[in-house]
């Protein structure tokens, strides 16, 4: 089966605060219980003491979920920690997720404060966490941009603390894969207790580098990835759920599993889009609607011969609809005797040859040519359905 990736939700919290994407409590509760039926393992439901709409969400959102873990944020401030333990009240399984910056330009500028204090904050969070619930993860926000040794020391102190979850954010999307990895790598070769926590990854895109990160990460020895559906979130967004759930199940070299259902990936993908308004790009890996479409003469001929020849996933993997044969003008006469084929007609080679090029006409005056030109063309060359 390979070794489990836990998969922590954070389309509800990280990926609301994309602007225009704000969710009433209806719609999170509906999307809660979508992402329990995917199978993610952590639900972030939001951040409680942000507003008392947030509260009652997350509130909410603890009462219905029965086996994923559901998780409220928080900054390293007492009030925070209450009011986010109030609303996990109801919740099978809580955990709260607290934090502090912990790189130069967080501490000197942000926190204006020393890094014993950051120390001193971060373990009094986790402790006073602890007295709530006793799943308490701990981010170092900014970790990406952090001197690894003091996040050696940090993360070291929280661990002692009680965290039971160690969250290592690339905050503002900084990282290379590889610098994100040694990352990683470094903790778990520095850490005294390191092996008895789960060490998270939370990546930002960025410069479009969001879910390689996470792989590195994981790669290294990380056992949580916090991601979004559809990479929703802050600025570019974070890392996208059925990104890295995909590469996971696709490259089975790597040893990695995931509890995700990717057949729910493409229905959730487009849920999320809907209810925050937010398009997905239409060539947006594993769920864009040019995922599986092909317009290209050569791809299409290589995909009707076998799909495997320009499609490394099969689209109904991911809950998707058949491979797409898009009729252009870049297309040849396989492509379109195949859709031809579709639509009940079987032309011999010499009257293919006609047909193809008046579709050539039409296409090059159209982006794409539909079963409405294809008929219209049968017609004029008066050939009738096969019955």
């Amino acid at each position: 089966m390979g070794k489990q990736i836990f998969i922590f939700d954070t389309t509800l919290r990280d990926g609301e605060q994309s602007p225009g994407c704000k969710l009433n409590k209806n719609e999170k509760l509906i999307l809660a219980q979508d992402l329990e039926r995917l199978g993610v393992d952590v639900i972030e439901a939001g951040f409680p003491i942000s507003s008392p709409g947030d509260f009652d969400a997350v509130k909410d959102i603890a009462s219905i979920i029965k086996s994923a873990t559901v998780c409220g944020l928080t900054r390293a401030i007492k009030k925070d920690i209450e009011v986010a333990a109030d609303a996990l009240k109801g919740a099978k399984r809580p955990r709260i997720h607290t934090g502090i910056g912990t790189s130069f330009y967080h501490i000197h500028h942000k926190l204006q404060i020393t890094e014993d204090q950051v120390i001193e904050r971060a373990i009094e969070a986790v402790k006073y966490a602890k007295t709530f619930v006793e799943d308490v993860e701990f981010y170092a926000e900014d970790a990406g941009r952090s001197e690894n040794d003091f996040l050696a020391r940090v993360v070291e102190a929280v661990i002692k603390a009680g965290a039971t979850v160690v969250n290592i954010p690339d905050t503002t999307g900084y990282c290379l894969p590889e610098n994100y990895g040694q990352k990683i790598k470094y903790l778990f070769e520095n850490v005294k207790g390191i092996h008895k926590v789960t060490i998270s990854t939370h990546c930002h895109n960025d410069l479009g580098l969001a879910t390689a990160n996470s792989l590195a990460g994981v790669q290294n020895g990380a056992q949580q990835v916090e991601c979004t559906i559809n990479g929703i979130g802050e600025r570019a967004g974070n890392t996208s759920l059925e990104e890295v759930v995909m590469i996971l199940k696709q490259h089975k070299g790597l040893d990695f599993t995931t509890n995700v259902n990717s057949e729910q990936l493409t229905s959730i993908s487009r849920k999320v889009s809907a209810l925050m308004r937010m398009p997905v790009q239409s060539n947006k890996a594993i769920v864009g609607v040019n995922a599986f479409a092909h317009s290209s003469g050569i791809h299409q001929d290589g995909v009707i011969k076998n799909r495997l020849n320009y499609e490394i996933i099969d689209p109904k993997s991911v809950g998707a609809e058949e491979s797409a044969i898009k009729l252009t003008a870049r297309s040849g006469r396989a492509a379109l005797k195949y859709r031809l084929e579709k639509l009940g007609y079987n032309p011999k080679k010499e009257k293919l040859d006609s047909i193809y090029a008046d579709f050539l006409s039409v296409a090059d005056l159209k982006k794409e040519v539909d079963d409405n030109d294809l008929i219209g063309l049968m017609h004029k060359e008066a050939m009738l359905p096969v019955t």
